[in-house]
């Protein structure tokens, strides 16, 4: 039986700061240029020609048996100093997570800041090919450890396995340009194969992953989802399904001001959520840890991990673990990098 989790949305606060560059919506959300109905229109179309199901099959079955886990950061402010990034690579390394997962505010747009972020990936899919990839001089290609029919790659087309949604700081200064880069799409889905039931077919857990960077989810978006764009191919038989997105719903229990979304925007996510059957929906946005439970699901907001926001070492990532008999659990996980002083 599916158990049910939490999310509380908590979003960043207000920024107070509005510059003939930005713009902040009604809701209160510093905002850049790029409008959510162009970044959306923009990554449904990367979503259609680059499907992450095919992307993302590096033999599950063989790596998810046993059950699994994975690991969720929020709001790195990514400058000239990648130490908590590389941290979190690191852990998720370290804990053979199947999947790292960033809330938003990933870094501050500057061309420089997202050189040094791609260096930072590059790097960290490196020691990710070394741990779980083995190399054939013969066939010149990558086939992965332990999998009972590994699937020939080359380097490129090895998936490393960390999934951003796009935040609020993520877009001004036109930094849609420069993260979009990156990563492509600002929502989609994938599936995780998990087993079989008893007639065999094949049992899923969902990943979805939202644009919500501007306060409002905007038109197109919630045409897209009411289409089924982001329900997946196997919604009958989905286990668990996780959604994670930047903007919170609920104000946190202890701040008097955060933005949220629009009345009508909210209750219609709610909805989906319901629909969706959703565990756990994850938020960043306000930096401050916060949970709730509504309607069954579990709402969950991560404080930041960035090394200025918090500068002291600290609990700023969550684990998720599904083990093999479908129970969920959660823990913080700590973070011990100190930045430098000058």
């Amino acid at each position: 039986m599916k158990t049910k989790y939490i999310f509380i949305a908590a979003l960043a606060a207000v920024a107070m700061l509005n510059t003939s560059c930005e713009k902040v919506s009604p809701q209160g959300v510093l905002m850049g240029n790029t409008a959510v109905e162009d970044r959306v229109e923009m990554s449904y179309k990367y979503f259609q020609e680059n499907n992450f199901e095919q992307k993302f099959d590096y033999d599950l079955e063989d790596f998810t048996e046993n059950g699994y886990s994975f690991l969720v950061g929020a709001d790195s402010h990514v400058t000239t100093d990648l130490g908590r990034m590389n941290e979190m690579f690191q852990i998720g390394l370290d804990n053979n997570d199947l999947l790292i997962c960033h809330l938003g505010d990933i870094a501050d747009t500057k061309p420089d800041y997202y050189i040094n972020l791609q260096n930072c990936i590059n790097d960290a899919k490196a020691k990710y090919v070394d741990k779980y990839y083995e190399f054939d001089e013969d066939t010149r290609e990558f086939y992965r450890k332990g999998a009972k029919d590994p699937i020939p790659k080359n380097y490129e087309e090895i998936l490393f396995p960390f999934f951003p949604v796009v935040g609020n700081h993520d877009l001004t200064h036109n930094g849609w340009a420069l993260w979009s880069n990156i990563f492509g799409s600002s929502f989609y889905e994938f599936d995780v194969f998990v087993g079989k039931d008893e007639d065999d077919d094949p049992i899923f857990d969902h990943f979805i992953f939202l644009d919500t960077a501007s306060g409002t989810m905007g038109k197109l978006q919630v045409d897209l989802i009411e289409q089924g764009v982001l329900d997946g191919d196997y919604s009958s038989n989905y286990r668990h399904t996780f959604i994670f997105g930047h903007t919170n719903i609920f104000l946190p229990q202890n701040m008097q001001f955060a933005s949220t979304f629009p009345r009508e925007e909210a209750y219609f996510l709610l909805k989906q959520f319901d629909k969706w059957n959703a565990s756990i929906v994850f938020c960043g946005h306000v930096h401050k840890w916060d949970e709730q439970v509504f309607n069954g699901v579990y709402f969950l907001t991560l404080d930041s991990m960035s090394e200025r926001n918090s500068p002291n070492p600290g609990d700023y990532l969550v684990r998720v673990r599904i083990d093999k008999d479908d129970n969920i659990s959660l823990e913080k996980v700590h973070m011990n990098y100190v930045a430098p002083k000058n």
